[in-house]
């Protein structure tokens, strides 16, 4: 008996599985400090998509961060993009088209990329790479940062612990998503989750080795206690966030 698609689908092949269903990225911007996922977005990890989401990231900031990410070039051009200015050409005065304005990056942003490098399945090395931004100012920036060092182990900490709470996101797994807005519409409420209501491990330990419960938006000072769960489907929250 053929099976058709339903014999592929039981391989959990990525390449069948997006052919039949689609591919998706999360796109998240996350803060070490708070441990606030302060922007996130579906989509493909294209340059379309990722202008897609620095578009209302941008917005949210307050300065200029230091940024950090995986060596996806996408990042790089985007960020050039926003933090360039056009310098106008001195005009020559020969016969000819005009010019256009030449783009300049600003000196003020800071960018960092992680390459890692491994075998058999672990990571042997990871070597930090600044793309551009000045490196002691970077190096102020880290100090007031509970990593220090360029890296993505906490956003990979995050991404850990979302997949923990929403069986979606689950690597090589049946229970993937397969409708965006069902999938979109969940993760919310599991970010709120996250925000409000689960209380951060490392967040909640005081100096003296006791516990208070703490969760990202606590810490943040986004709000002066804790949510419960009945928040997440009966209080209307609206909430800017501004990092």
């Amino acid at each position: 008996m053929n099976y058709g698609v339903l014999s592929i689908k039981k391989t959990l092949s990525e390449k069948d599985l997006e052919r039949e269903y689609g591919a998706g990225r999360i796109w998240t911007a996350f803060d070490p400090n708070s441990r606030l996922i302060v922007y996130h977005y579906t989509g493909d990890r294209t340059l379309e998509d990722c202008r897609k989401y620095f578009k209302p990231l941008l917005n949210r900031l307050d300065g200029i961060p230091l940024c950090v990410s995986d060596e996806l070039i996408c990042y790089k051009t985007v960020l050039q993009e926003n933090y360039s200015r056009e310098v106008p050409i001195v005009p020559t005065g020969k016969i000819g088209r005009p010019k256009l304005p030449k783009k300049i990056l600003n000196p003020e942003p800071d960018y960092a990329t992680v390459h890692k490098t491994g075998a058999n399945s672990k990571i042997t090395k990871v070597e930090e790479k600044i793309i551009f931004g000045d490196e002691q100012r970077m190096r102020q920036k880290l100090s007031q940062s509970v990593s220090h060092t360029v890296n993505t182990a906490y956003i990979e900490r995050s991404n850990g612990t979302l997949r923990q709470m929403d069986s979606h996101l689950r690597r090589k797994s049946l229970t993937f998503a397969k409708e965006k807005p069902y999938f979109e519409a969940k993760r919310n409420i599991i970010i709120f989750i996250y925000h409000f209501i689960k209380p951060h491990t490392t967040l909640s330990k005081n100096q003296d080795k006791t516990f208070m419960p703490r969760t990202p938006a606590l810490c943040a000072g986004i709000i002066k206690q804790n949510r419960n769960i009945d928040d997440a489907f009966k209080l209307p929250v609206i909430i800017s966030i501004k990092i």
